[in-house]
């Protein structure tokens, strides 16, 4: 399958809609269910300059997005953290690796960024297992962080040191 990453346009906005209105994604990340377009449509058109709104295409479909967010604290412009989720039908086919190749790409040649930070549930094997194949360690626990399918569930702090990796330019 062919992927092409790049910013995401306006054109974009029902695409991933769409995505995060799967169950897996929702349940998977802070999303409620049943997003409405407006409310995508608002979050782009409001974004800041600090946000960096990447997605997957296929076909010329929207199958996977990673939000990007340099922190904006005077203290704290080194570190970045992110939000991303891919289409059901095209898991486990590498789209989130490219997503995150190209965002990691973005901080460590572009944002110069030193520190990426995540949350992840604890039962999201697929994810961590990713995000440990691109440095990410996991740094603590935190219990009952989310409520999730009629239950509160734990999530992993995970985080990416620039320094600790190679970098490939």
């Amino acid at each position: 399958m062919e992927v092409t990453i790049r910013s995401a346009e306006k054109s974009d906005v029902a695409g991933i809609k769409g995505i995060y209105a799967q169950p897996h994604a929702y349940s998977g990340t802070l999303q409620l269910p049943y997003p409405s377009e407006a409310l995508w449509q608002s979050r782009f058109d409001n974004a800041s300059a600090d946000y960096h709104n990447l997605v997957a295409i296929t076909n010329g479909k929207v199958i996977g997005q990673l939000g990007l967010m340099v922190s904006t604290r005077p203290r704290r412009k080194h570190v970045a953290g992110f939000g991303m989720a891919v289409c059901a039908s095209v898991l486990g086919q590498g789209v989130a690796t490219r997503l995150l190749e190209s965002a990691l790409h973005m901080c460590d040649n572009w944002l110069n960024i030193e520190r990426v930070e995540l949350e992840v549930f604890t039962d999201n094997k697929a994810a961590i297992a990713l995000y440990r194949k691109f440095g990410f360690v996991i740094e603590g626990e935190h219990v009952s962080s989310a409520f999730k399918n009629g239950v509160y569930a734990d999530v992993y702090s995970m985080a990416r040191l620039r320094a600790a990796v190679v970098v490939k330019p």
